[in-house]
C-alpha cells in the first residue's frame, strides 16, 4: 500500500487506521522486532512497512543514511516521530509498555531514552553477530589504523 497523506487515499482507510510504523527491512534485529510488535501494534490500527519501499523514501525526501539512521512512525495526517520518540508514541497503544511513557515524563528521562535508543540504532547490525564495524583493540593493532603500533 502506498503512503499517501493524501485525502484521496486516507479516505479508503478503515477508521482505526493511525498510521504507518517504518523499520530497515534490511535489518536483521528490526525485522525481529517488527514481528514481534505486529500483533500488538496492527490491531491498535498501525501497518508496517520497510523504510525502503520507493513510496516511503519519496515521502520523507531524506538520504538513505538518515533514512534509515532510525525507525519512523508516519501518522494518518502525516505527523512523523522517529526513534524513541516513535517508541515512546506507540508504547501509548499498548497497556504494558504505558510505564515507559510516564517514565519519560520524569525529567532527564527523555534525554537518555533517545541517547540509547541512538546507541542500539547505530550498533543493530552487531546484535545479529556480523557487525561490520571493528573492535578497538582490533583497530589498534592493525598496521593500516593511524592510530596503530606501526604509525
Amino acid at each position: 500500500m502506498p503512503i499517501s497523506v493524501n485525502t484521496e487515499t486516507t479516505e479508503s482507510l478503515p477508521p482505526s487506521f493511525r498510521g504507518w510504523v517504518l523499520f530497515d527491512g534490511d535489518c536483521l534485529f528490526c525485522r525481529r522486532w517488527a514481528r514481534r510488535m505486529q500483533p500488538h501494534l496492527v490491531p491498535r490500527g498501525f501497518l508496517f512497512l520497510p523504510l525502503q519501499l520507493p513510496s516511503v523514501r519519496a515521502h520523507f525526501h531524506l538520504p538513505e543514511e538518515m533514512l534509515l539512521s532510525e525507525m519512523r512512525v508516519l501518522m494518518r495526517d502525516g505527523d512523523a516521530l522517529g526513534g524513541a520518540d516513535a517508541i515512546l508514541h506507540l508504547a501509548r497503544f499498548i497497556w504494558w509498555a504505558r510505564p515507559l511513557v510516564a517514565l519519560a515524563r520524569v525529567p532527564g528521562v527523555r534525554p537518555l531514552l533517545r541517547a540509547a535508543y541512538r546507541s542500539i540504532a547505530a550498533r543493530r547490525a552487531c546484535m545479529n553477530g556480523g557487525c561490520p564495524v571493528k573492535s578497538p583493540a582490533h583497530l589498534e593493532s592493525s598496521p593500516q589504523h593511524e592510530g596503530g603500533p606501526n604509525r
